[in-house]
């Protein structure tokens, strides 16, 4: 697997998201003038990093860290559907703490997802983020649905450390 910057490589780009549907986010199926709009509107590169990630020699998926001048950033990991279940989720998110950490200094690092989206969770624990919050109702599907979603975070003392330390979720005793 390799991560390379994106560098507006538009129509890369519109046939990544628009030739694939991407079940557990917001908006399942993406318009390709939507995309052209937005590379032209600078929403892959204003306050944001996007980078490809590559995978025997194919642009298989991209990671978009969002609020990249903020001490916690978060970010949208898309691989498509060919690309799930090799283990490329779990590589990119170490991938992620390694440059967020150790290049751009951040301290925290945030991921929500579905509750039901089990692939990614399961990624989330694998590259040592912890389940910090279980959030009812809170993400707005295209369709009007309403789903559950969940919050991981890796806190930088962890990367350094190598280690997982887990949250206090019942320390007072309400």
């Amino acid at each position: 697997m390799k991560i390379q910057k994106f560098n507006l490589e538009t129509e890369d780009l519109v046939e990544l998201l628009c030739s694939n549907e991407w079940a557990f986010h917001s908006n399942t199926k993406i318009d390709q003038d939507a995309v052209r709009q937005a590379v032209k509107k600078g929403y892959y590169a204003d306050g944001r990093e996007t980078f490809w990630i590559i995978f025997n020699g194919q642009k298989v998926g991209i990671i978009i860290i969002e609020d990249i001048d903020d001490t916690i950033p978060l970010f949208d990991l898309r691989l498509t559907k060919n690309a799930r279940g090799n283990g490329l989720g779990v590589k990119v998110l170490h991938w992620l703490k390694d440059y967020l950490y150790g290049e751009k200094n951040k301290i925290r690092i945030e991921g929500y997802t579905r509750a039901d989206n089990l692939a990614m969770r399961k990624c989330f624990t694998n590259a040592g983020f912890v389940k910090e919050g279980y959030l009812r109702n809170a993400w707005e599907n295209e369709d009007g649905t309403i789903s559950d979603t969940v919050l991981y975070a890796s806190i930088f003392e962890d990367w350094q450390q190598n280690k997982m330390t887990p949250t206090k979720l019942n320390e007072y005793p309400f």
